[in-house]
């Protein structure tokens, strides 16, 4: 398949699956900041995430399964195309979190054990308490 065909077929998948998971499709540095707060590796910059969204690139794979996993899309949709089941997904998967979700995750494993099973218990009761309402 022709290189820029791919880069350009990804770019819209990419945008499709922000747009569904209620992320701007057209802001750059919001895709680098949402992105490089899931990703455990080096961080991206504006302008990387600026050429996936233009269509100039294609994320490595741990980039892709990454961004795959925050969309809730499958890695091979948003690489390859194919089935738009996976896109129609997106913005229904549990396993995506906000930023601060994930700040706040990172902040609990930071914690002792005794602590984290303190933060955990209040979180339930805090939860039990907004069922009864």
């Amino acid at each position: 398949m022709n290189p820029t065909i791919e880069r350009e077929g990804f770019s819209e998948r990419l945008q499709k699956a922000l747009r569904n998971a209620e992320y701007s499709s057209d802001s750059p540095t919001q895709l680098a900041r949402e992105f490089n707060v899931r990703f455990e590796g080096r961080p991206i910059t504006v302008h990387a995430a600026r050429k996936w969204l233009v269509g100039e690139a294609i994320p490595t794979q741990e980039k892709l399964r990454t961004l795959a996993q925050w969309l809730g899309v499958s890695t091979e949709w948003l690489r390859f195309g194919g089935d738009d089941q996976a896109a129609a997904e997106a913005g229904t998967s549990a396993s995506r979190f906000e930023s601060t979700d994930v700040k706040l995750l990172t902040d609990l494993q930071r914690l002792d054990k005794h602590h984290q099973a303190l933060a955990r218990e209040f979180i339930r009761m805090l939860v039990r308490m907004n069922r009864e309402k």
